[in-house]
């Protein structure tokens, strides 16, 4: 059971959690202790989605409900969203966001040359999540290079390292908890200007799978104590 300093359950709101990167991150939290929430644009649909998990995990693991409110009841609150929806979803729960940790998961894609870097005005989406959310907000980038084929099943392994990347060393903290739950090593990346890095592999790595008939290709940190 993951619990807070105070033995409560910890909450975590995965803004976006219908689509398949935060549907399977969420999955593999609430299956390993966290309570979770899926938020949407459509409140509906989030509950439609989480009845479906629901019955596939035959338990009670999942709540859907509409983004700010699913980020008001949560003590950390996951960002899973398309780039181009990014600012629009972000400024919708900034209220919402205040004091809490926010992990940033989007990566700008530009299409049709998603295989390619693309550096948005601002220098990172994480970096433009924090300025939309203000200083209060604890933002943590992470999660940027991982397949989302293989998050979908929540008994596969899943050979990757996540980059967690913070102003806030507490949060990277929780952070780094939350990739071991969802079955990966978080590695300390550094402070959040550090997330730039993060993001810009994640074109390389589409365009390695292409390169090489795969779906999964990942980051593996060499020289680290296991």
């Amino acid at each position: 059971m993951i619990e807070s300093d105070s033995g409560i359950m910890v909450t975590v709101a995965v803004i976006g959690g219908t689509g398949k990167e935060g549907g399977g991150l969420a999955v593999r939290w609430a299956l390993n202790g966290y309570r979770v929430l899926i938020g949407s644009r459509d409140a509906q649909r989030a509950a439609a989605r989480c009845e479906e998990w629901n019955q596939e995990l035959g338990g009670d693991y999942l709540t859907g409900m509409a983004n700010p409110d699913a980020a008001a009841a949560a003590d950390i609150v996951v960002v899973s969203v398309p780039f181009d929806a990014q600012p629009e979803i972000v400024e919708s729960i900034k209220a919402q966001a205040a004091g809490k940790i926010v992990v940033d998961l989007t990566v700008p894609l530009k299409p049709p040359h998603v295989r390619t870097v693309f550096l948005p005005e601002g220098g990172a989406a994480a970096l433009n999540t924090q300025r939309i959310l203000g200083p209060t907000a604890r933002v943590v980038g992470a999660f940027h290079n991982v397949s989302a084929g293989k998050l979908k099943d929540p008994s596969a392994e899943i050979d990757c390292d996540v980059l967690v990347c913070s102003d806030d060393a507490d949060a990277k903290v929780d952070v780094i908890q939350l990739v071991e739950a969802a079955g990966m090593r978080g590695v300390d990346a550094g402070p959040l200007a550090n997330v730039v890095a993060a993001e810009a592999l994640t074109p390389v790595l589409l365009h390695i799978n292409k390169a090489y008939g795969i779906k999964t290709a990942g980051i593996r940190i060499t020289g680290l104590p296991s």
